[in-house]
């Protein structure tokens, strides 16, 4: 499966905004973008560009994907499922990610970041409906049951995301219960829901419409 395995710290500062990419360190001072808040390179303190048009719709792309931890060709494909189905494109868009397995486990807490959750979904330790799904980019359906599986449920490092991410609650299309770490799908996710990173949609549909 590839995947990015370059700094992730980079590509906050290159968006110039939190990508939420390293877990807790996101929520501390040692936060790239608290420390050195501008675009990564030699000359990067010395960089002011306006961005326009073309740049603006790139950027916008560039930092919904990253968010999500999908390369280039996975979110172009997202695109074209979430264009032939039925409703506001975007907002289908966004409701695709968000009902990624990967995704839902971070939103439900069980991992501090999506590349955390992503490593859980392939090392087998998540069900759903009862049967082992190994797979990050899996769609979750209404009604589903997302838990962690049996054996897993002593693991030290869930447990530890489970407690550092007490403060913050679930979505209201979640249904979770943090003690038996199992959660359950309730409902769609709706755009007004979508607060953690500030996007515009409309942009990535304009950019892959040309």
């Amino acid at each position: 499966m590839a995947r990015y395995i370059g700094p992730v710290c980079r590509l906050c500062r290159r968006e110039a905004m939190k990508l939420f990419l390293k877990g807790e360190r996101c929520h501390s001072g040692k936060c790239a973008i608290e420390r050195r808040n501008f675009v990564p390179g030699q000359h990067g303190q010395n960089r002011r560009v306006k961005l326009v048009g073309y740049g603006l719709q790139l950027r916008e792309k560039q930092k919904v994907r990253r968010h999500y931890g999908l390369l280039e060709r996975q979110f172009h494909n997202l695109f074209e499922k979430a264009s032939r189905t039925p409703g506001v494109t975007g907002d289908v868009l966004l409701a695709l990610l968000e009902r990624r397995l990967d995704n839902v486990l971070y939103r439900m807490g069980f991992g501090t970041s999506h590349p955390q959750c992503r490593q859980l979904v392939r090392h087998g330790h998540i069900l759903v409906n009862g049967h082992k799904v190994n797979i990050p980019s899996f769609v979750v359906k209404p009604n589903d049951v997302v838990e962690v599986r049996e054996r897993s449920r002593n693991n030290p490092t869930i447990l530890a995301a489970r407690d550092a991410t007490a403060h913050a609650p679930a979505p209201n299309w979640l249904e979770v219960d943090r003690e038996a770490l199992r959660g359950r799908v309730v409902g769609l996710p709706k755009r007004a829901e979508l607060v953690q990173l500030q996007m515009n949609e409309r942009l990535i549909v304009e950019l892959y419409s040309k």
